[in-house]
């Protein structure tokens, strides 16, 4: 909890708070509200061959988060990091699934800063176990499908495993993804997706002149599920306005194009879980890309009607 700490305005009061004079250490008993967990694993990018460094992520986030005004209407706790310091991902994705299966029994929002994609798996086995009847819709802000198919797990391949794990459980998998940047994607996991029944918009095709249209086909795939996990891979966005990733976007998704999206899927009363990836502070320049996470995971908090 040391990291939640910045400016006060004591003369001001109480409409003066910041993030860190909100957060509160997670235990049982809490008033449910907005939990945030960190996965401090970059495992599943060295074995994708991609720049490491994520595992710092979490921290870097919570920092540029502390001293944001506070805005929000539901109560705030943090749940520390879960990590993978042995490189056994497969056991660290389990922990990290039973800490958002935990968050959720309590009543909370789980909010997973990651870490590299890799945290998706955890991320949605955490939500499928605290919700086995319902059916979850994914909604995934990223410049790539991560349909890999692999040996072992990797950050580039969590969405085959949770399909795998679909069909295995007889569940139904239903996935979007924003932002796939064509040149960045094989004719193989394009082929992949068609097979899985993936729905996707290419980043050239998500604009502001195209917002309004992007928003409704999203709307329409959350009016097709019970619930919403929503996963920010943070390489969605330029590399102007995030460098600070494995594989930074050549041309990417405005960031006003993505937080307008993000509030509307905050605002449905559908959203359940949320995780935000891959920010490496290695790359970082002048915090830029911490403070533009922070700016999304803010807007999520600010904007939440809980599923």
């Amino acid at each position: 909890m040391s990291v939640w700490s910045g400016r006060v305005d004591a003369g001001e009061g109480d409409l003066a708070r910041r993030w860190h004079q909100l957060a509160r250490p997670y235990a049982a008993g809490l008033e449910p509200g907005v939990g945030i967990v960190g996965f401090a694993c970059d495992e599943g990018v060295r074995r994708n061959q991609g720049r490491v460094g994520a595992a710092a992520g979490p921290t870097a986030i919570r920092k540029a988060l502390a001293n944001l005004a506070w805005h929000q209407a539901l109560p705030l706790c943090d749940a520390g990091d879960v990590a993978c310091a042995d490189g056994d991902l497969d056991a660290a994705q389990a922990r990290l699934g039973e800490q958002v299966r935990r968050l959720r029994a309590d009543g909370h929002f789980p909010l997973v800063l990651g870490g590299g994609h890799e945290t998706a798996y955890g991320t949605w086995r955490g939500l499928a176990a605290a919700h086995p009847g319902k059916v979850i819709g994914i909604v995934n802000f990223d410049a790539h499908f991560d349909l890999r198919e692999a040996a072992e797990a990797t950050s580039g391949t969590p969405f085959a495993q949770i399909a795998a794990d679909c069909a295995q459980a007889g569940r139904p998998f239903h996935y979007l993804c924003l932002g796939v940047a064509e040149p960045s994607n094989t004719q193989a996991l394009f082929a992949r997706a068609r097979a899985l029944g993936v729905q996707w918009t290419l980043d050239s095709d998500m604009t502001l002149d195209t917002l309004s249209t992007v928003r409704g086909a999203m709307m329409a795939f959350v009016d097709q599920v019970d619930i919403v996990y929503l996963t920010i891979d943070l390489d969605v966005l330029p590399a102007s306005v995030m460098p600070a990733v494995s594989a930074p976007a050549a041309m990417g998704v405005a960031l006003p194009v993505v937080e307008a999206l993000v509030r509307r899927l905050a605002e449905s009363g559908k959203l359940a879980a949320a995780d935000l990836v891959e920010l490496n502070p290695a790359f970082d320049i002048d915090s830029h890309g911490a403070k533009t996470a922070a700016r999304l995971v803010w807007s999520i908090g600010r904007h939440l009607k809980q599923a």
